[in-house]
């Protein structure tokens, strides 16, 4: 079985995130969603719309998610990756090379982002910008 992991906040959760999540199911058998929490989105300046919990429930409805851990720092991914035994880490193409020092673990695979869509844009929007 191939596992397959990505990381993200999904927060106001839309199309763009299920071609995401489709994308990265397709390239393995078994995909792992590591959710950031909300104290840790608060660490990379963020702040959710939506709980934890609400933002789980969410992707765990998805059928293309096999498991929904939590991330709580930037530091785990490689505990993660060997806790899970992860054959492929896969990433929006907006952090292009950011995560390279994975494969020495797995193989790494940025994937494009669907262009028009995106949570900051829905937030700025909505006036949600300062959210």
């Amino acid at each position: 079985m191939k596992k397959v992991i990505t990381y993200g906040t999904f927060d106001l959760l839309h199309y763009g995130h299920i071609n995401l999540l489709k994308r990265a199911k397709e390239l393995g058998d078994y995909l792992i969603v590591a959710l950031s929490t909300n104290e840790f989105n608060e660490v990379k300046g963020k702040k959710c719309y939506f709980s934890f919990d609400e933002r789980k429930k969410l992707l765990e409805s998805i059928r293309y998610v096999d498991l929904v851990i939590p991330e709580n720092n930037w530091e785990q991914k490689v505990q993660d990756i060997e806790e899970f035994k992860v054959d492929i880490f896969v990433m929006g193409d907006d952090w292009k090379n950011k995560f390279d020092y994975l494969n020495d673990y797995c193989d790494v695979v940025y994937l494009g982002r669907t262009p028009e869509i995106s949570t900051t844009k829905i937030k700025h929007e909505l006036g949600l910008n300062k959210v």
